[in-house]
Order: structure tokens, then C-alpha cells, then sequence
């Protein structure tokens, strides 16, 4: 059936199942029929005239996903740059990648994508000199493309290797045991289910795991080889709520388990077993409103990070033995950058800061005393990582022109062998990175990254994508961007302003931007925005926005509130509807409400109903051109809030240009497109914006 009659056919079933209703969306987009339906929260009346469309098993709305994919695929077969843009960026990420490498008991266990690979292979050296032999190729193993192997754990030894089996991108997993040198799997495997790790007893005896249910909340087990999972013993967890991450982890010597209790993203708790001595599960941090990060540094110490009295964080000494908060020693104060992370790595700390949201990595005792620095290039991204009872580590960095690189890096003397180099085809030196400051809406200063072509001069005309995320205490920090470049190479400019709700600055800048004061991650993206358009980078009709996940919602709210300033819009896997997102049970994650907040809760439903951007689209409005995508897969974000803003976004667009959704059946949150996938993807969506911004 050829793309008109299919789009035809399509129309006919809604417009015979819904009668005149279908007339109500503007001419030019499939028919989106609108319904009364009606609902009173906190006495305020809602009206959701696409609610139908949350069903997502129904022949209407399967009918209605054909038309609007058959639709989209129509009009993204237009861009005359949709072919060279492909080309290019083939040239930039069709390229070798390799993970950073994991030693154990002699061996290097990484993955590996080939340039002629649609998927990453799981590999294993034998020594440094030794061969990469292929451990598990999902090429071989799976013929749905959509299917990719993890790994999730390694035992001590580095005979056992626990891996994830994901389908479609979804968050729930398969997990399986390989026996690493005949390379056939263990009987032992556990059902799909949200796993966050697997980790091995010495002996191989057994398994720690955590399983979280999006109802009951999370647990940890532990798992005897050989055994039925459904005897799998749980350990801890019972009263723990669905809006809770659990993890462990079991010590080097097998002393101890170390477990995590995470209440969302800005506080958590930790607990500790002596599984030689028995005994319960004893607290170490409990009832403390802050984030605690724990890593082993000798056999029964720890050092812990924690923004708890240090908002930019700090480090501290506990003996497990003797835990109590009073005992606790402060070894790395607070400081005016932000520590990121750290690596305990042959009985030295490796602490890296974020300097104006780019990468310093300082050296200390752990006593505290500083012993220099690990040199990184200019503005890049990157970090050490290693064991304490091991002088060897990995140094890693990149930046958004130089593509990753990777070193065995030795603690004790800063030597550094290089472990892996991509080779993309590209000249950094014709580009320039630029970080300027510019003033919010509050009166907050905020970094925002520039990358363009060196000598680029503002006309206030050059074509530029803006793009962020400000959540969840995530940073973005200059990483290799085959999009950065490409929008370079055209005269155009990349903009990545370092906004509120991420944690660039550390806890208070994270805090800053969730709950009730999610609105701020919004008027940050837009005075970014207009620092651009006043500065003569570009204006209105020349700007794009693009963002995914929580960077989809920050596109969303700013596309609704200021629909003006901006010509077009790349909106993935989005959170949208924001009043009802604690309704969707079967496929959302309970623990973002910690940083959203909650709507059946009437003082977060006000913020929440404020901002969220599905209640504020309004008719008559001239929106940007809109490429809206999500997938089936997504068991993270609800795919119906994409569908419901695709839907209302058409009926009440006055501009004429384009609002297009993108479903992908085979794809979700956590990937699930295969690379040659991706790259048809990326260019269609890239291509989309160079034909709305007439990118030449």
C-alpha cells in the first residue's frame, strides 16, 4: 500500500469512528478527534480533550500513531539536507568506540563497537599484551536489532560476568550469568525486571542484586548460584516506597555489604552487613537531608561524599567499626568548585571538581594532603577511575571537538599508556569552544557554551541549536558532539548553557531548579536565549531548541511560554503532562516525583499545573515547527504525553508550520536503535531543523 492510501485509509477509520469530531483539527494534520472529558483536582477543572489517547492498546489510538507516523515520514522526505547531512555525520559517528576498560583478577572486560557494527560487542583481554576475544556479540545471539547486551557485574576473579539482556530500549532487563572461559551461560538467569547491578560474592558463591517494582518499591537479594531465583533470599528493603532506588555492593575481601537507599536525587541513605560476623543490616547515614556517595578505601574504611554541611560537597573518613557521625573525619573540605566525583585508586584520592563546569582532577593522601594535579586539555570533560587495592586506573577525557580518549593511568607515578583513541574525521583546530556568562530572569549568573567555527563573526543571523537538560542533579560538561560540530561546519553555532537543576555548582544549584522551583530551569534556557538573539549570534527565525527526557519537558515549557522565540523544536521522550504524570503506574518512574513533585499533593499540584506545558498550550497561538519523538519501549517517561501534545499542539498552532510525531514501535528510554538506526534519525531530525532555520 503506497503512503497515500495508507495515510487515507488511516483517516477513514477515525473519521467513521468519531464522526464530526475530527473536523476540529486545522487542515493539514492528520484528524485528531477532541472529546469532553472533564476532571476536578483541588477544585481546579481540568479539561484533556485527547485523554483517549492515553490508551495506548486501542485500535483508535494504534490508528491514529499509523496516520501521524505516515504523515511525519512524508514531510521528512522533504529537506533537501537531509542527504549530505547523513554523509557528514556518518563521517563523524560511524567511527571504533570502546569503552573505558574494567580489570579483573588480570583481565580487561570492555565493549567495543566496530565502525561496520550496529552494536556494541562485549570483550575480553587476557593481560595487556593479550587478543580481544569476543565474549558475548548480540549480533550473533539476537536477531531482533533492537536487542543489547550489558554488562552488570564481574566477579573478583573474572570467571563470571553478569549481564543485561534489554529489548526496545525498555528499563526492565533480563539478567544472565557467563561462564567466561567456555563462554556458555550459567542456569542461573532472572526474569525481566528493574535491576540496578549484580555483585558477586569472592567464590562465586553467589550474587547480590536489588530489584525494584514500580508498586512495592525496591529490595535487595542475594542469589545463590545454581539456585532458583524465586528462593532468592531477600536481604533488605521491606518498607522501603516505589519512589526509592536500592543498591550493593559487596566489599573486596567479601567482608562486607554495602548498601544504598536513594530518596530520589538529593538525599539518600547508607546501611552496612558484616556477612562474616552475621548479624542485621546497620545504618551509617539515615535521616540526614542530603547525598551521600560511599567508595572503599582499605578494608574497612570508607571515604564518603556528601554535600551535608557543604553544599559543593566535601569528603569524609568513616571506619565501618565504628560508624557513629561523631567519628566521622573531614579529609577534603569544601572549596569554592563543586566536587563531581571521586576514585580511591592504590591508597591515593582522585578528586574531580567541576571548574566553571569543566574538569579538574586533583590528587590527595587520604589524609587529606594534596599531592598535585592530573593535567587535563582546556575545556574538556573527563575523570580517573581504579580500585584502593590496585595502583592501576583509567584517565578519560573529552570535549565537545576532541573526540573520547582513554589511558591506563598508574596512581603511584601519573604514568599513562593510551588505552583507546576515537578517530573521527574532523580538524578540531577549525573550532572554537567559548564560555560566556549571562544573567537570568532572577539575577542568577549562568556559563553557557559556545562552539562554532574559528573566526566566526555574530551578524546576528547564524543558524543555532540551543540544547540542556537541568535535572536531576545531572551536569553537562564539554563531551564529544558530532552534532556541535556539524551545526559548526555550517556557519552555525552550538549553545549549551550550564542551567539550574543540574549539578554544575553543587547542591544548592541543583535544588534550585526542582519542585517548586522547577520554573527557574525554565527562565535560565530562556534568558540563554535571549542573551543570543541581543548579542547578535542569531534571532528568532534562525534558533532551535532540542532536549530529551527532561531535557524534553525543558523544550516543552519553553516552546509554551515563549513560543516567539524560537523557529523550531526537537522534543524526545518527553515528560509533558506534568499534572498527571503520577497517574501513569505502568510505565513511568516513581522516584522522579521526588523531583517534580507529586500533583495528587495540592501545594505541588499548584507548580505543577503552572508550568506544566501540555496545560498551557493555547489556540491560536503560532508555535515553532515541533518534531515530537517517543517509542514504545519507554517504560521511563510515558510515551502518551507525546502523543496528547502532537495532538493538541496541531489543533492549536496558527502559524502553518510543521508539528510532527515520530513513534518508534521498537525503541524506548534506554536506547533499543540499532546505530545504523540512529544515524537515519539523527539526520532526519537534524535535517528538519536546517529546512525550518533555511540552513543552507
Amino acid at each position: 500500500m503506497n503512503l497515500a492510501l495508507l495515510t487515507r485509509s488511516v483517516v477513514a477509520v477515525l473519521v467513521l469512528g468519531l464522526g464530526a469530531a475530527a473536523q476540529q483539527t486545522p487542515k493539514g494534520f492528520p484528524p485528531s478527534p477532541r472529546e469532553d472529558f472533564r476532571e476536578v483536582l483541588h477544585g481546579v477543572e481540568l479539561l484533556d480533550p485527547y485523554h483517549w489517547l492515553e490508551d495506548l492498546s486501542s485500535l483508535r489510538t494504534r490508528a491514529w500513531i499509523e496516520a501521524q507516523n505516515a504523515y511525519t515520514r512524508a514531510l521528512l522526505l522533504r529537506p533537501p539536507a537531509r542527504t549530505p547531512i547523513r554523509t557528514r555525520l556518518l563521517d563523524l559517528m560511524k567511527i571504533d568506540t570502546m569503552s573505558a576498560p574494567q580489570e579483573r583478577g588480570g583481565r580487561y572486560f570492555f565493549s567495543k563497537k566496530p565502525a561496520d557494527q550496529d552494536r556494541s560487542i562485549l570483550y575480553m583481554r587476557k593481560g595487556l599484551n593479550g587478543n580481544d576475544e569476543v565474549l558475548l556479540d548480540p549480533d550473533r545471539l539476537f536477531p531482533d536489532r533492537s536487542t543489547a547486551v550489558q554488562t552488570r557485574g564481574i566477579s573478583h576473579d573474572g570467571r563470571l560476568l553478569a549481564y543485561a539482556v534489554r529489548l526496545s530500549g525498555r528499563d526492565e532487563v533480563e539478567i544472565r550469568i557467563l561462564d567466561v572461559d567456555s563462554r556458555k551461560d550459567l542456569r542461573d538467569r532472572l526474569p525481566p525486571g528493574l535491576y540496578s547491578g549484580v555483585s558477586f560474592t569472592p567464590g562465586k558463591r553467589g550474587f547480590y542484586y536489588s530489584r525494584r517494582d514500580r508498586r512495592a518499591g525496591g529490595r535487595i537479594y542475594y542469589h545463590a548460584l545454581g539456585s532458583a531465583p524465586e528462593r532468592d533470599r531477600e536481604v533488605f528493603g521491606r518498607g522501603t516506597g516505589p519512589n526509592q532506588f536500592l543498591g550493593a555492593g559487596v566489599s573486596e575481601d567479601g567482608r562486607y555489604l554495602l548498601i544504598t537507599v536513594q530518596h530520589g536525587w538529593a538525599s539518600n541513605e547508607i546501611h552496612i552487613q558484616d556477612l562474616k560476623r552475621g548479624g542485621p543490616v546497620r545504618p551509617i547515614v539515615k535521616d540526614i537531608d542530603a547525598l551521600f556517595q560511599a567508595e572503599w578505601a582499605g578494608p574497612r574504611s570508607l571515604v564518603v561524599q556528601t554535600g551535608w554541611k557543604a553544599p559543593k560537597r566535601r569528603l569524609l573518613l568513616v571506619h565501618v567499626e565504628n560508624p557513629a557521625l561523631d567519628r566521622w573525619r573531614e579529609i577534603v573540605p569544601e572549596s569554592a568548585d563543586a566536587i563531581d566525583s571521586f576514585a580511591v585508586i592504590g591508597g591515593r584520592l582522585f578528586v574531580t571538581y567541576l571548574h566553571n563546569v569543566h574538569t579538574q582532577v586533583k590528587v590527595f593522601s587520604l589524609e587529606g594532603q594534596p599531592l598535585g594535579e592530573v593535567p587535563l586539555p582546556g575545556l574538556a570533560s573527563g575523570g580517573v577511575f581504579g580500585r584502593w587495592n590496585s595502583d592501576e586506573g583509567v584517565l578519560f577525557y573529552s570535549s565537545f571537538t576532541m573526540p573520547f580518549r582513554s589511558y591506563r593511568y598508574n596512581a603511584k607515578t601519573g604514568a599513562t599508556d593510551l588505552w583507546f583513541e576515537s578517530k573521527v574525521k574532523m580538524d578540531p583546530a577549525r573550532f572554537e569552544t567559548r564560555q560566556v556568562w549571562y544573567t537570568s530572569k532572577d539575577g542568577t549568573r549562568v556559563p553557557m557554551f559556545l562552539v562554532y567555527r574559528k573566526g566566526l563573526k555574530p551578524d546576528a543571523n547564524r543558524p543555532t541549536l540551543l540544547t540542556g537538560y537541568g535535572g536531576f542533579n545531572v551536569s553537562l560538561t564539554p563531551s564529544f558532539s558530532a552534532i556541535a560540530v556539524l551545526w559548526a561546519e555550517h556557519d552555525g553555532v552550538f549553545a549549551l548553557p550550564s542551567i539550574r537543576g543540574g549539578g554544575e555548582f553543587g547542591e544548592e544549584w541543583h535544588r534550585a531548579g526542582m519542585l517548586e522551583n522547577k520554573q527557574n530551569v525554565f527562565d535560565d534556557f530562556i534568558a540563554a536565549a535571549e542573551w543570543l538573539v541581543e548579542h547578535k549570534y542569531t534571532n528568532p527565525s534562525r534558533l532551535a531548541i532540542q532536549g530529551a527526557s527532561n531535557g524534553g519537558l525543558l523544550v516543552g515549557a519553553a516552546l509554551t511560554q515563549r513560543p516567539d522565540l524560537f523557529r523550531a523544536v526537537l522534543c524526545g521522550y518527553p515528560d509533558l503532562d506534568m499534572v498527571r504524570y503520577y497517574r501513569y503506574t505502568e510505565n513511568n518512574n516513581p522516584p522522579a516525583l521526588l523531583e517534580y513533585g507529586d500533583a495528587s499533593d495540592p501545594r505541588q499540584f499548584k507548580f505543577l499545573y503552572a508550568y506544566s506545558p501540555y496545560e498551557r498550550v493555547k489556540p491560536g497561538t503560532p508555535y515553532p515547527a515541533v518534531l515530537l519523538t517517543t517509542g514504545e519501549g519507554d517504560t521511563r517517561v510515558p510515551p502518551q504525553q507525546a502523543l496528547k501534545m502532537t495532538a493538541k499542539l496541531q489543533w492549536a498552532t496558527r502559524s502553518g508550520r510543521p508539528v510532527l510525531l515520530r513513534y518508534d514501535t521498537k525503541s524506548g528510554h534506554a536506547g533499543g536503535r540499532p546505530f545504523s538506526r540512529m544515524v537515519e534519525d539523527v539526520s532526519a531530525e537534524q535535517a528538519f531543523l536546517f529546512w525550518q532555520l533555511g540552513v543552507n
